[in-house]
């Protein structure tokens, strides 16, 4: 079993500096509170221990010590005025951790194409927006310029659209769909493979060049016992290494860190896939240099 013990171990024997992880959350702590008390009530529908419930320069340094030389704060708004408050957040921490992606997000509102604007202009690497907790259509009227600033700007967009954990009129591919017709430029990250809508957001977004998939959760243990993946999406995954990059949902995991790697090593797949995976694609879109070292 591999433990988190042995992840530097395995970065060196792959050739990688690290692990870059695009999909982490750092949050103010009167928000990431409420996140962890949804969790511990079990809101998912399933028991859910959040394994790295420490503080935040523990939590820094722990993802540190995994050997992750790149990773990300997405925050996510759920209501309106509180995209440009999360955003100035994020920018602070990103300032005052330089491993972590400048992170930013958005909310169906006025103002949005605004602070979306300052947030490029401030070099905001990475947004986030989350279609279950967010509850709003992606092709809404007040986000259409604002899909129009981040295609020009090629920054990626993590966005949960699949239906886990709880649908809603927005996830899957409908509207998504909407978005990508308008913005076939769009760099859009699609969390968690798609959970559940799999193959629905594969066969939309295999079609448009920039999109991509993170792996957070997909294969593990906890996941598997919501539904089986399907067999097609496993072989599209192995098959495509170049439109896959890793993500972790770290903290808010009730597994180790290590078992979402040793998870996809279970696949049975390659070293080139796995450094693919597992640094050189989020090195690409995120930005890492390699010159600064090696895993620890």
């Amino acid at each position: 079993m591999l433990t988190d013990n042995d992840l530097p171990a395995l970065a060196r024997t792959l050739g990688i500096p690290g692990f870059v992880d695009i999909h982490t959350h750092f949050m103010p702590k009167q928000v990431l509170d409420r996140v962890w008390a949804y969790f511990d009530r079990a809101g998912t529908g399933h028991r859910w221990p959040i394994q790295y419930r420490l503080d935040e320069h523990a939590r820094v340094e722990t993802l540190r010590a995994l050997g992750v030389v790149r990773f990300t704060s997405l925050n996510y708004a759920h209501r309106p005025d509180m995209a440009a408050w999360l955003n100035s957040w994020s920018a602070s921490f990103a300032a005052a951790h330089t491993d972590c992606a400048h992170s930013a997000t958005f909310y169906p509102e006025d103002g949005a194409g605004a602070y979306v604007e300052e947030a490029l202009t401030a070099g905001a690497a990475v947004f986030k927006v989350h279609l279950v907790v967010g509850n709003f259509d992606p092709w809404h009227e007040r986000l259409r310029p604002v899909w129009a600033q981040i295609e020009a700007a090629q920054v990626p967009v993590v966005i949960h659209a699949g239906e886990f954990p709880n649908p809603t009129r927005w996830t899957g591919a409908g509207r998504l769909r909407d978005v990508l017709v308008a913005h076939p430029e769009l760099r859009l990250v699609i969390a968690h493979l798609g959970a559940r809508d799999y193959l629905e957001l594969w066969d939309l977004g295999i079609r448009y060049p920039n999109v991509m998939w993170d792996t957070t959760m997909s294969f593990t243990d906890f996941f598997l016992q919501d539904r089986p993946v399907p067999n097609a999406l496993v072989e599209n995954v192995i098959e495509h290494p170049e439109r896959i990059i890793l993500g972790s949902d770290y903290p808010n995991i009730p597994h180790a860190y290590a078992h979402q790697i040793e998870a996809l090593q279970r696949l049975g797949v390659d070293e080139n896939w796995l450094r693919a995976v597992l640094y050189e694609n989020g090195a690409r879109l995120l930005g890492h240099d390699q010159s600064k070292g090696v895993a620890r």
